[in-house]
């Protein structure tokens, strides 16, 4: 472990496998566990501590210095910005190991039983689309890459439908393309965006709680048939 002032590096963690809300899970030299954002199971990295525990530490990946076995190339743009998926950069086998192995020591850790017997984890036919409800927020502060911060470009119209940033309230990700839900979704989702733009209608402002669009719902049964509400 390196440290200045309060800028603690936790150095060469190898990550084990995958803990909640997409962070992967490592182990210090002395045995502390650590949480860390930004890299998936099976990567070995240098680590910035952004929050120190009596039995854990939260931290992000600053330097990845083996890259996983498991990696895959996620397939939606959105991807390491968007809060909507966690591991589409984790093959989807990995991912069904890792939920079995949690399952498994929640019986047995937490909930203190022994001898039991488990079945093999049944992953899902589909790894994408499989979601026939889905929201989004309209907001008139959209959340800007660093990309498009760096290119100096102005950027007038600010109005966005999408998903909220992880730990941002206030904003949203424009979205231009999700996997979660089949078509038509993206086109409906995009249609209602461009025609609020043109017409003039407001964009919800969540800091002064007004605006006429605030929440944009797709839903679809299994005829087929969907709810754009």
């Amino acid at each position: 472990m390196s440290k200045k002032k309060k800028n603690i590096i936790l150095e060469n963690i190898k990550l084990i496998t995958a803990g909640a809300k997409g962070v992967a899970v490592g182990k210090t030299e002395e045995g502390k566990t650590v949480l860390v954002s930004g890299a998936v199971p099976g990567d070995v990295v240098n680590a910035r501590v952004k929050k120190s525990k009596s039995k854990y530490f939260e931290a992000e990946a600053v330097e990845i210095l083996e890259k996983s076995p498991y990696r895959v190339e996620p397939k939606c743009i959105h991807f390491g910005v968007c809060g909507g998926c966690k591991w589409q950069n984790l093959s989807y086998q990995k991912q069904l190991d890792c939920k079995q192995e949690e399952v498994y020591n929640n019986i047995k850790r937490i909930g203190g039983i022994e001898n039991f017997e488990t079945l093999p984890i049944l992953g899902s036919e589909q790894e994408y689309f499989y979601r026939n409800k889905m929201e989004f927020s309209f907001s008139n502060a959209r959340w800007l890459t660093q990309y498009e911060i760096s290119s100096e470009e102005n950027f007038g119209n600010k109005d966005a439908l999408g998903f909220h940033i992880p730990g941002m309230w206030s904003k949203i990700l424009d979205l231009q393309e999700c996997f979660l839900q089949e078509a038509p979704s993206n086109d409906l989702r995009l249609a209602v965006r461009n025609y609020a733009i043109k017409n003039g209608l407001d964009f919800f402002d969540v800091r002064n709680q007004e605006g006429f669009l605030r929440t944009l719902m797709l839903r679809q049964n299994s005829q087929g048939e969907w709810m754009v509400l």
